[in-house]
């Protein structure tokens, strides 16, 4: 029988998923063993009439936790999803009074091969003007604004994760299902010692990136360590093991969630709702939940919308001191 184009496309998508498997599979961080302990979500956000703003501010505040997992998962609807919906929508944004840093722009290739693509960008403009260091090995190319992990594919290249190392913002999501050639990012996440600088970053002095377990090691700009390792990633979920060392005690926010909310249809989270999986305990609108202490929680959407279409549901979980 003579294979078509899309059988093809299938088979050669199952080598590539299974050899990035086996590059994560290698030395990659694990959350160690004990049980889970709870964590305070606390609802900072504000309304917002810009598709493009971050107003869902949702910072997560424990003691001592050094050890969580941060999983993406597409929504629900995901199936149903025919086209992704991902161009910006700037109506009813005003952006005149946010900072601008200048910077002579480059790209740089940092890491190439078959099954495995790492990006570096420096942009003309940034809100920020920190200078982080990137490594591998023991190449350093400080000044960049954005990295791309990126995984080569046989019709298109497809993106699983981001890091914005000058403000220490990072996106990330599946592998896009078989009936889809890629889905659209859509929250951001934290991760270190939360703090506000006219909003909510991380301040980072050195991330080393090690290609081989796609591990990120991060030197905090308050002298704490922390590393975030992708421990597992299939067309379903992604899952991202991240430490912290020493863990911040209570009161500091440890990590957060960023994302957007005009209204349920034009939204990149809508739903808070706790546990993640099973019948939840609290489902409540993303604006105005208020706060609540719990185990794991998920951040996503139930129906669809008409921004970042198929961005995935934010979980975080299996926290441990």
């Amino acid at each position: 029988m003579r294979a078509t184009a899309s059988m093809i496309v299938r088979a050669t998508t199952t080598l590539l998923v299974a050899a990035l498997a086996a590059v994560l599979s290698a030395g990659c961080v694990s959350i160690p063993p004990g049980q889970p302990v709870a964590v305070e979500f606390v609802d900072a956000s504000h309304p917002t009439r810009c598709a493009e703003e971050d107003n869902v501010d949702v910072p997560l505040n424990g003691d001592r936790i050094a050890s969580f997992r941060i999983v993406a998962e597409h929504p629900p609807y995901i199936a149903s999803v025919v086209e992704e919906r991902s161009a910006p929508d700037f109506t009813d944004c005003d952006m005149s009074n946010d900072p601008v840093f200048k910077f002579t722009p480059r790209t740089v290739v940092l890491h190439d091969e078959p099954r495995l693509r790492i990006v570096g960008h420096t942009f003309p403009t940034f809100w920020r003007p920190e200078v982080v260091d990137v490594r591998i090995g023991e190449r350093s190319e400080p000044g960049l604004h954005l990295i791309q992990v990126i995984r080569p594919g046989v019709t298109r290249d497809v993106e699983i994760l981001v890091l914005y190392p000058s403000d220490g913002y990072w996106r990330t999501k599946p592998l896009p299902p078989a009936h889809l050639p890629d889905t659209a990012y859509g929250s951001s996440f934290l991760v270190g010692p939360v703090e506000q600088r006219g909003r909510p970053m991380v301040a980072l002095q050195r991330v080393d990136i090690d290609p081989s377990t796609l591990t990120f090691r991060l030197a905090f700009a308050d002298g704490r360590r922390g590393v975030l390792a992708i421990a597992a990633v299939d067309s379903a979920r992604i899952a991202l093991d991240v430490t912290i060392d020493p863990p911040l005690p209570a009161g500091r926010p440890f990590a957060g969630l960023r994302s957007m909310f005009v209204r349920e249809d034009q939204a990149d989270v809508a739903v808070a709702r706790h546990p993640a999986n099973g019948t939840p305990a609290l489902r409540a609108p993303i604006l105005g939940f208020g706060r609540f202490t719990a185990t794991d929680a998920r951040f996503g959407r139930e129906r669809p919308s008409e921004h970042n279409l198929g961005a995935p549901d934010m979980v975080f979980r299996d926290f441990r001191r």
